[in-house]
């Protein structure tokens, strides 16, 4: 996965949002738009698809990839309207009205088209979901909303995991993943500064910095996910419960 310039909270006011760069004439800026598009949405249609659909996973997995060549090909994306639902929202629905065509569009399944698709491992996704029981809430769109945070939040943890591995900072991580991912009962700042021979001012630094590049990271990718700025302020609000610019 190639690195990216994250930005935190503050975007630069010209950058365009993902409606406008998806709507572009210019096939490399679509194509750019298009596949943070797919990165950060086709595990939450493939869970989608496994649980509100209850599709056996190949059935599942040709069903998530024919929909995003399809939504490529036949630009279903640039049909979206801000001002009548949120882009996920939208998102779902596209995937429930595909997934009532399934046999039609099985036989037309194109792997990938012309888009540039970042390779989909659903054998990852898979097991992630049979780690937990699959369950079907009354909500479709809680459900699909649950799913598309869970992955961005995964998405995020590795993306940064990476960041500090690469950067020499694997410690600070492994710190991190001690004390907020996975916490020991009753570990605290105390006993990881003396288990690692530092103060704990240092414990509390390095979680600190940790945490910010985690959220910074997070809302980077929350925002390549949302249609319009406006969505992506209220998605940040909701979420994580802050205003961004």
């Amino acid at each position: 996965m190639g690195s990216r310039t994250t930005t935190g909270s503050t975007f630069p006011p010209t950058r365009l949002t993902v409606l406008e760069r998806i709507r572009s004439e210019e096939p490399d800026e679509r194509r750019r738009a298009f596949g943070p598009l797919v990165e950060g949405y086709w595990k939450p249609i493939y869970a989608y698809l496994r649980i509100r659909w209850r599709l056996p996973p190949e059935e599942a997995r040709d069903a998530t990839q024919s929909f995003l060549a399809a939504a490529w090909e036949k630009r279903w994306l640039e049909r979206y309207d801000p001002g009548r639902a949120r882009f996920r929202t939208f998102l779902r629905t596209c995937v429930d009205r595909h997934a009532m065509n399934l046999g039609q569009a099985a036989k037309r399944l194109k792997r990938g088209g012309g888009a540039a698709i970042v390779g989909l491992d659903f054998e990852t996704a898979e097991g992630e979901i049979r780690e937990r029981p699959i369950q079907d809430p009354v909500d479709q769109d809680e459900l699909f909303r649950r799913e598309w945070i869970r992955d961005l939040f995964s998405r995020s943890l590795e993306e940064v995991r990476l960041e500090h591995v690469t950067t020499g900072q694997a410690g600070r991580f492994a710190l991190f993943e001690r004390y907020d991912l996975g916490p020991e009962e009753g570990l605290s700042y105390a006993d990881l500064a003396a288990e690692l021979g530092i103060t704990v001012s240092q414990v509390t630094g390095r979680l600190a910095a940790v945490r910010r590049a985690f959220r910074a990271r997070a809302l980077d990718n929350l925002r390549e996910a949302c249609g319009t700025h406006d969505e992506y302020r209220v998605e940040a609000r909701e979420i994580f419960g802050i205003e961004v610019a």
